[in-house]
């Protein structure tokens, strides 16, 4: 993991609540453990960080409450079968 995004995840977990009072359901640009930005969409996250900063140096992340903000899970289409 690019340890640069894993700072920026770390510094959300531990302000999520106080963030989320302040801004949730906005996405919101993390850079060097601090929001530099907040949006209503997650492609206006994007555009304007891709703009102001370089790809890879910042997080978007959306401000929600509970794991779920920080954790996705991808189900397998694919079924095994072991004979």
């Amino acid at each position: 993991m690019n340890t640069t995004l894993y700072k920026e995840l770390k510094y959300f977990k531990a302000n999520q609540e106080k963030l989320v009072k302040k801004y949730d359901g906005k996405f919101l640009i993390i850079k060097n453990r601090k929001v530099e930005g907040v949006y209503d969409t997650l492609m206006d996250a994007y555009i304007k960080g891709q703009k102001k900063f370089e790809l890879g140096t910042f997080a978007i992340q959306q401000c929600i409450a509970g794991k779920e903000a920080y954790t996705q899970y991808f189900p397998s289409r694919v079924s095994f079968s072991f004979l």
